[in-house]
């Protein structure tokens, strides 16, 4: 772990204070302000976290402000990239809702997905393109945008639907080889990439199906037989878009960049301006409708249509209130409430490391690995304490990795283990939690608060209980130069 400028670690119970004061105030927020708690209160709280943390730092530990600012300076910038795609997802998600490929994806799919198998569809295609782009967001911005539509139409639960794309999406992003979470759990351990991910597997895959199998016997239970509201969603999409399997294209050629590795940021942006052609070519009307103006020429109306389509609101009226609320859109500007929420979490979690009230939390943890259940089980909650206190994974699973890396040295176990449980826990456990960077974006892209989807992440709660089962019966898990190991691997994985 990187040490902070003040040699003095503060006293456990002392850096407990800013996490008991936080949770106390988000607490508050959201009992005050409820689902709106996100626009305003959960701010409030991360801050008022943050001003105490520092007080109490320079109070009664002396340390000096300028650590503080180096270090906020250096996690803004770590995270910059991070607001650079939210604004290119909010781009996105307009564009190609105004110029009709989520709506041409809805009303296929509503016609060709069952509602009893919705749900592990939504899990399995959500995986499939998230172990092909390395990106969960990516995946949800997209696919995931247009899956919670079809659930809408076909009258199924949307925070049912949401669990679903995200415990595809986030299997994903484990077991990619191109996911960033996935390279930086390998690298900061040690540990070969694909000898990381290949041991994943054991955990992982039986992780996924009980997850399918939860989603499959939960999908049974719905209902076949809605057709009154499918063919009012059908009409209503219908009449308001020009429903074009051309639109597919768009979708078709952002798969094509991804497979080809192109970076995230530049696939969404690009993903985002051909939805905006394709809504000059086939959607003039919409964009005419939300430019409202009778003052312009007919260019400069669709120009200005187009403009507020990529970063403001847009309200299209289907006829169909349900409809209309589903084909809403908030464009770039709708990410502005996620984008603050991230910078103060940012600013609570930067302080918590320059302080070292993390590091002094989490060696009372590292204190209480004895053998290999405790090591593992120890390493699991600081990978979800170092979550809910700083708010990234990527600081989750950089901190875990260093606190961690002379225990299971000293105890004999490889690095894998550590990389293992590192990502079984810090990776899909962010998106559970409301303030992290993942959690706001994933309910900011769905619509779905993180609190309403969190029970039905499946694969996202179950991920950690595998790790701690696998760990209690030992299997597959060997301590360093144990012979039976490189057999074992040799039948499990093929190598010689």
């Amino acid at each position: 772990m990187n040490k902070t400028k003040n040699t003095r670690l503060p006293h456990p119970l002392v850096a407990l204070i800013p996490v008991v004061v936080l949770i106390a105030f988000l607490g508050t927020a959201i009992y005050l302000f409820g689902s709106d708690s996100l626009s305003g209160g959960s701010q409030i709280a991360l801050i008022f976290g943050a001003c105490v943390c520092i007080a109490l730092s320079m109070g009664i530990y002396r340390v000096p402000w300028k650590t503080f600012e180096e270090r906020f300076a250096k996690t803004i910038s770590n995270i910059a990239i991070m607001i650079i795609i939210l604004l290119a997802v909010g781009m996105l998600s307009g564009s190609w809702m105004i110029s009709g490929v989520v709506p041409t994806l809805i009303y296929y799919g509503i016609q060709i997905i069952s509602p009893q198998f919705f749900l592990v569809c939504a899990c399995v295609i959500s995986a499939l393109v998230s172990v092909l782009s390395g990106s969960s967001w990516t995946t949800i911005a997209t696919i995931g945008v247009a899956l919670l539509g079809i659930s809408e139409a076909l009258g199924i639960s949307t925070a049912w639907t949401a669990g679903a794309i995200i415990s595809g999406a986030y299997f994903g992003d484990k077991m990619s080889p191109l996911s960033d979470t996935t390279i930086l759990a390998s690298s900061v351990t040690g540990t070969d990439l694909f000898k990381h991910i290949r041991y994943m597997m054991y955990t992982t895959v039986p992780t996924l199906i009980i997850t399918i199998t939860i989603f499959l016997i939960a999908g049974l239970g719905n209902d076949a037989g809605r057709n009154l509201q499918v063919t009012e969603y059908m009409e209503g999409l219908n009449s308001t878009f020009n429903i074009s399997l051309w639109t597919l294209l768009v979708p078709i050629i952002t798969g094509v960049l991804i497979a080809r590795r192109v970076p995230s940021v530049i696939t969404l942006f690009a993903s985002a301006i051909m939805g905006g052609i394709t809504a000059l070519i086939l959607q003039p009307h919409i964009l005419h409708q939300i430019a409202d103006t009778n003052e312009l020429s007919s260019s400069m109306s669709l120009l200005k249509g187009l403009a507020i389509t990529f970063y403001g609101s847009t309200a299209i009226d289907t006829g169909n209130a349900a409809l209309n609320d589903l084909i809403s859109t908030g464009g770039m500007a709708g990410m502005l409430n996620t984008i603050w929420l991230i910078i103060c979490a940012m600013c609570f979690g930067s302080n918590m490391v320059a302080s070292g009230m993390i590091e002094s939390l989490t060696q009372v943890i590292v204190r209480m690995a004895h053998n290999r259940f405790s090591l593992v089980g120890t390493t699991a909650c600081s990978g979800l304490f170092l979550n809910i206190t700083t708010g990234d994974q990527f600081i989750s699973i950089v901190l875990t990795a260093d606190m961690f890396r002379d225990a299971y040295r000293q105890q004999g176990y490889e690095s894998r283990l550590l990389s293992r449980t590192t990502e079984d826990v810090a990776t899909v456990t962010s998106v559970l939690i409301p303030w992290s960077t993942c959690g706001m974006t994933q309910a900011a892209v769905l619509g779905v608060p993180t609190i309403v989807y969190l029970p039905y992440c499946f694969f996202n709660l179950i991920s950690p209980l595998m790790t701690l089962l696998m760990a209690a019966i030992g299997w597959k898990i060997y301590r360093n130069g144990d012979v039976k190991e490189c057999a074992s691997e040799s039948l499990a994985v093929g190598e010689s």
